[in-house]
């Protein structure tokens, strides 16, 4: 069984409550495999967002 350093959760709740607006312990209650990919997810959205946002000619 692998564990998390607390520094390292806590960076994953930061940024899974900052882009959804969730408690912290709604992202806790999440599995570790589903809080992973919920910020995959994010970080797509993001790249997507800040390609559309550089426009074509960047």
């Amino acid at each position: 069984m692998l564990t998390y350093t607390t520094d390292r959760l806590w960076e994953e709740v930061v940024y899974v409550a900052y882009y959804l607006h969730w408690s912290a312990n709604s992202v806790l209650d999440l599995e570790h495999p589903a809080r992973r990919r919920v910020i995959e997810e994010i970080g797509r959205i993001n790249k997507r967002l800040s390609a559309s946002e550089d426009g074509p000619d960047a």
